[in-house]
């Protein structure tokens, strides 16, 4: 199995990046998503088309990007031996964060497809701050590994 992974690990790390970038991508859409439907009037048609592309940003682009990121992340970290190093418990710890706000993120879809609008839209904007702070804390662990 080792021997396979260090053949295949460039293109593992590849994907990696990929999927992170992927993932990425939705979490910064998704609370933008929910603004735009929380603006939109209340059983709207409208407000219908935003249930539906929440639903398919999370079922096309967040949800299988999550699981990729994870069984291939921990694939490399245990190829390199990275779950030994500091920097890798930090990096989990905000991946985990980033993990935690991926499924809020889904549970509060569901809230909105039920008509519950439970947060305002600037409270919505502040959320969609969260991953690019994490990100770049992920990403200085990741080059700097400064512990």
């Amino acid at each position: 199995m080792t021997e396979i992974i260090s053949m295949l690990y460039i293109w593992l790390k590849s994907a990696h990046i990929i999927f992170v970038i992927f993932w990425m991508a939705g979490l910064f859409m998704i609370p933008r998503f929910f603004v735009y439907h929380q603006e939109s009037a209340e059983d709207s048609e409208e407000a219908a088309k935003w249930v539906d592309r929440e639903s398919k940003l999370i079922r096309i682009i967040l949800n299988p990007s999550i699981v990729v990121v994870w069984i291939v992340g921990l694939l490399l970290a245990w190829h390199i031996g990275a779950m030994a190093d500091g920097w890798f418990h930090a990096k989990l710890l905000f991946v985990l964060g980033l993990s935690a706000y991926h499924g809020w993120a889904v549970s509060y879809a569901k809230k909105l497809a039920r008509g519950e609008r439970t947060l305002t839209g600037k409270q919505l904007r502040l959320f969609n701050e969260v991953p690019g702070v994490a990100t770049a804390i992920i990403v200085i662990l990741v080059v700097a590994k400064p512990f």
